[in-house]
């Protein structure tokens, strides 16, 4: 059997559980998309940047009703997930030009989810061998852009 860590989420997940709050609703109520990282606003959704990101680009898609199972969200609300995913596949396919995507949810805490109160779905571009000795022994992500450049890139490309 093999095991997956990621210690360098420990602090986004336990920052998580002890926050006031669910810090997806609370981004959406900030309303400084630029601060809080909110690439795009749907009409049931919207896209965020995540703040301890796998990979370069990594982004959640994220309803704005708060909900802790897909099966409660209402129709038009995940066929707007789907279509975000798919846009943003795009999106990460020019911007990045990765190898491959990641696409998924964590439902619930035994699955995994960080913010296990509210449903979101990762889309995130991945590339061979984009986990190395640094990351996996080290346990330290290398990004080559900030937060803050990985939003501009993808404000622009949305907006085109």
């Amino acid at each position: 059997m093999d095991y997956l860590w990621t210690p360098w989420r420990y602090a986004y997940v336990s920052a998580a559980e002890k926050s006031v709050g669910c810090v997806f609703c609370e981004a959406v109520k900030a309303g400084d998309d630029a601060k809080t990282f909110i690439v795009h606003r749907g009409e049931h959704c919207y896209v965020i940047l995540n703040a301890y990101p796998y990979t370069p680009g990594h982004v959640m898609i994220v309803p704005y009703v708060h909900l802790d199972e897909l099966q409660k969200l209402p129709p038009e609300g995940a066929h707007e997930m789907m279509e975000l995913s798919q846009r943003m596949e795009s999106v990460l396919r020019e911007l990045y030009h990765p190898d491959g995507i990641n696409l998924g949810m964590n439902i619930g805490k035994a699955a995994g989810a960080g913010i296990a109160g509210h449903i979101h779905m990762h889309v995130l571009p991945r590339w061979v061998a984009d986990a190395n000795f640094l990351s996996v022994v080290g346990e330290t992500r290398i990004l080559p852009e900030t937060l803050e450049d990985t939003w501009k890139r993808m404000r622009a490309a949305l907006i085109r």
